[in-house]
């Protein structure tokens, strides 16, 4: 299938690893130009050196934290004028938190709504012009099923994530008469270097593989999600083959949640 992202832009942020660097990679694949941004300089540069060994795709790299709005504006600043335009945002920045709701201060509730919440809101805030001026665009917003339905000790991040469901419904309404379309993608399962930071912690035996094998044994598939199947969902939503597409939230978890 041909998704017709030749030449498109696309920023993405969280690029550096893990999903947000799977995101980078399909997208490159499908000839986008890439700009991804991550808080740790060394590993953002060696994620896009690989990228584009692997692709031959344009990928830049720009170091960037969502919850510092004056590199944000650098990132989005640099890649505009780096490539001339932006059409499309992937806000992947994000970590999992949860907790015991009683006893989670107000810092962690402030921190991770800062991150997740208005990391997003930033970013859009910045290409939504550059959109505008393109005269269509497209915004992924990264979220969770927990959004959906939430569990036990998922706060703050089922509320967050919520939130984020929110605003992408809310943007897909107000940026329709500009042709911007906006969507989340509501996943869990999925491999990370979250989840790879975990196992290191937790000192568990064996090899990231044997704990991701054993991850996934208990999963309704049998198996956990990779990154690039990820990329594969992103790349199509922004697509002109997803051109009757917004407001939605779509799960990629393998079948888990209970909700659709």
């Amino acid at each position: 299938m041909e998704l017709g992202l030749t030449g498109k832009v696309a920023v993405i942020t969280g690029g550096s690893e893990g999903i947000g660097k799977g995101i980078a990679l399909r997208l490159c694949e499908e000839s986008a130009k890439v700009a991804i941004c991550g808080r740790r300089e060394m590993i953002l540069e060696d994620a896009a050196e690989e990228i584009r060994t692997q692709t031959g795709g344009e990928v830049l790299a720009i170091p960037a934290d969502v919850t510092v709005p004056g590199t944000l504006e650098n990132f989005i600043g640099q890649t505009a004028a780096h490539y001339g335009k932006i059409d499309i945002l992937v806000n992947n920045a994000g970590r999992s938190a949860g907790g015991d709701f009683e006893t989670m201060s107000d810092q962690a509730w402030y921190e991770d709504l800062d991150l997740k919440l208005m990391g997003a809101i930033r970013c859009a805030r910045l290409v939504i012009p550059h959109m505008k001026n393109n005269g269509s665009g497209r915004i992924i917003n990264i979220t969770h099923p927990g959004g959906k339905q939430p569990s036990a000790g998922s706060c703050p991040t089922s509320v967050s994530r919520a939130a984020g469901i929110a605003l992408t419904k809310a943007l897909s309404k107000e940026l329709l008469p500009h042709k911007i379309l906006v969507n989340t993608v509501c996943l869990t399962s999925i491999k990370s270097a979250q989840g790879e930071r975990a196992w290191k912690a937790a000192g568990s035996p064996g090899t990231i593989e044997e704990y991701w094998e054993e991850r996934g044994a208990e999963h309704p598939l049998g198996r956990l999600g990779e990154p690039d199947e990820v990329g594969n969902l992103v790349a199509f939503l922004v697509s002109e083959c997803a051109s009757f597409i917004t407001g939605t939230a779509i799960n990629i978890d393998g079948g888990l949640s209970a909700v659709v």
